[in-house]
């Protein structure tokens, strides 16, 4: 279970940032950073926060409500054009940049999920694992998660039939099936295999 040890060990404040959304067929990513405050949280959070993919979908949205007022929380996402102009993963450093950049005030340090991190006008440390291990980025990743999971919620009742709203834009059978059936829409990443090999051109 995450803790506060790593935000402890540094001068503060410390935000965490992970993100959502770098695997999905469809839907931009989206990232979050939060700053917990030191002392103060209710145990539903210093308890309950973990890797977002570990929590149902109710506790998500549980978590997520009660960080609202109590943490500081930038948002941030690149769009799929940028996604498939600039990589996948220098579309995440971008999207982490914008949501560090939406936070109330800047941070001394940040934590920063995985081995990769952007440029930021602060000290930066990366943690493998970190929304497993670090409170701050576990909440980051509830942030990003429920943010992202409600996007595509909203874009499923524009583009029926692929099932976002269940799959968040991942290739599960029902997604893989409806964009042979469909076609590729604008919120598709062209720069994905299974995308693009659908609107190659014939020879």
């Amino acid at each position: 279970m995450p803790d506060f040890l790593l935000e402890r060990a540094l001068p503060g404040p410390v935000a965490g940032i992970d993100e959502a959304g770098r695997g999905p067929l469809a839907g931009p990513v989206v990232a979050a950073a939060v700053i917990l405050p030191p002392r103060g949280l209710p145990k539903a959070l210093t308890q309950g926060l973990d890797d977002s993919k570990k929590l149902s979908a109710v506790a998500r949205r549980e978590l997520f409500a009660l960080l609202i007022g109590r943490a500081q929380i930038g948002i941030g996402s690149a769009s799929v054009e940028e996604i498939d102009r600039l990589n996948i993963l220098q579309a995440t450093m971008l999207a982490m940049t914008r949501a560090f950049a939406r936070l109330p005030g800047c941070p001394a340090n940040a934590l920063v999920d995985g081995n990769r991190a952007p440029a930021l006008p602060c000290a930066v440390q990366t943690v493998v694992g970190g929304d497993g291990l670090s409170l701050s980025i576990a909440a980051a990743s509830i942030v990003a998660k429920v943010t992202r999971d409600r996007l595509m919620t909203r874009l499923a009742r524009r583009h029926p039939g692929f099932g976002w709203e269940r799959n968040a834009g991942y290739g599960t059978a029902e997604h893989r099936a409806a964009l042979i059936r469909i076609g590729p829409t604008w919120h598709h990443r062209r720069s994905f295999a299974p995308v693009s090999q659908l609107i190659r051109p014939n020879p």
